[in-house]
């Protein structure tokens, strides 16, 4: 398939290890949703994209993929860019992300939900763009119109802890962190995971709102003694329909007006000439 054929989409759901099981939205009990499109690939000046999804839940178009588009073979940043290119191309203006993460505030515990409102970029992948034709205002860069919501929708289906605002640390991976760089990040951040970059600045560059649901499925090295990889692996597999139904949800539960600033820190770049075609 290509770009000519890409279908029309207001929404993405970029899928992390948190509905990675429940093969989104799929597994999830829902009669609004239905799926309109499987298995599509579209050319890219990145690249082939991975396979997307095209779905409708209450009369609203979803484009989505699975583990962030990351696969063999393919950098994470050409991966991204594939992505956020297609987004841009099917008219996509909000964007919801997830995954697990780890812990940096000491404060935390699995199996608690944080929906943050920054981040911290730790990785060395800083200049994945499309054509960097503007300047990105990094301010509010977490979207409080969908942010709210998000809230809303992860109360109604979890009893348990829900924090409301957090710092996002992003580091490359593929490992998980060492302690001494989990104890350099406390003071700073209170989750840390692997993926809001380079996506957050992505989603600014084509216009787009974002925001993401995280949910705490391991401690951060030197938060506690240890941490049970079984358990890790209960939570890959057991609350993945509830984080489904709770981005579900928050699309259907979204207004059509955009009353957020996010397209508003979108600026054109200043230097002229450089980034012109």
């Amino acid at each position: 398939m290509t770009e000519q054929n890409i279908p029309k989409a207001e929404f993405a759901v970029i899928g992390g290890s948190g509905t990675l099981s429940s093969n989104f939205p799929t597994r999830v009990t829902d009669s609004d949703v239905k799926i309109l499109a499987d298995h599509l690939v579209f050319d890219t000046p990145y690249g082939k994209t991975a396979e997307l999804r095209l779905f409708e839940v209450a009369g609203k178009k979803v484009i989505t993929c699975k583990m962030h588009s990351w696969r063999s073979g393919v950098s994470r940043a050409d991966a991204s860019r594939q992505l956020f290119w297609t987004f841009r191309e099917a008219g996509v203006k909000r964007i919801i992300s997830e995954g697990g993460v780890g812990t940096v505030n000491k404060l935390l515990d699995i199996r608690d939900f944080l929906i943050p409102d920054d981040y911290l970029d730790l990785s060395v992948r800083k200049d994945v763009g499309l054509e960097g034709k503007y300047l990105l205002i990094m301010r509010d860069a977490l979207c409080a119109q969908i942010r709210k919501v998000l809230i809303e929708s992860t109360r109604k289906y979890f009893s348990g802890r829900i924090f409301t605002r957090g710092t996002y640390a992003n580091t490359d991976g593929r490992h998980f962190e060492s302690p001494a760089e989990i104890a350099m990040m406390n003071g700073h951040a209170d989750i840390v995971g692997q993926s809001i970059c380079p996506e957050v600045y992505l989603a600014r560059e084509i216009g787009a709102c974002y925001a993401g649901l995280y949910y705490v499925v391991n401690y951060g090295e030197g938060i506690r003694k240890s941490w049970s990889h079984e358990e890790l692996e209960d939570i890959f597999y057991d609350d993945a329909p509830m984080i489904g139904s709770i981005i579900l949800d928050t699309i259907r539960s979204l207004s059509e007006e955009r009353t957020c600033e996010c397209e508003s820190l979108r600026k054109e770049t200043l230097l002229k000439g450089i980034y012109d075609d």
